[in-house]
C-alpha cells in the first residue's frame, strides 16, 4: 500500500516513539506525548488512564544494569491511518515486538490504535488503546 506524504510522517513518528519505550528512553517518549495523554491498555486493567506519572512509572522500573539491554525490534504490521482533520489521525496496527528471551527469539504481538493531533505547531501522541 502506498502512503502519503502525511501518513509518512505520522508513521515515522508512531516508529520513534515506539522506539523509545523499546529503548527505555522517558525524555524521548515523553517528548512525542500530551501531558495529558489518555489511555487504555493491559497495564491499566480497563480504566482509562489520564496524564504521564503512569507511563513514567514502568520507564523508572529496575532493571539488571551489569547486563547489557536486550535488542529489540518493534514493527507496525499492517498500519491503517484514518484522518480526522489536517491536524489529527488514528492510526492502527498490530505491533509486533521481537526479542530474544534466554536466548531464543520470541516475538509477541498486541494491537494498538493511537491518536495523534498536532498541538502547538507538533504532532503529539493525545490517547492510546492497546489489546
Amino acid at each position: 500500500m502506498a502512503f502519503s506524504e502525511r501518513d509518512q510522517e505520522i508513521l515515522e513518528l508512531n516508529q520513534s516513539m515506539l522506539n523509545s519505550v523499546a529503548s527505555g528512553d522517558w525524555q524521548a517518549y515523553s517528548n512525542f506525548c500530551a501531558e495529558d495523554v489518555s489511555c487504555f491498555e493491559a497495564e491499566s486493567e480497563g480504566h482509562l488512564v489520564e496524564g504521564l506519572p503512569f507511563h513514567r512509572y514502568y520507564f523508572e522500573l529496575p532493571g539488571d544494569s551489569s547486563q547489557p539491554a536486550p535488542a529489540v525490534n518493534v514493527t507496525m504490521a499492517r498500519p491503517h491511518l484514518r484522518w480526522l482533520s489536517d491536524e489529527s489521525v488514528v492510526l492502527s496496527y498490530t505491533r509486533l515486538t521481537q526479542k530474544l528471551v534466554n536466548g531464543d527469539p520470541l516475538t509477541a504481538r498486541c494491537c494498538e490504535t493511537r491518536i495523534w493531533q498536532k498541538l502547538g505547531g507538533s504532532w503529539k501522541q493525545v490517547h492510546v488503546h492497546r489489546s
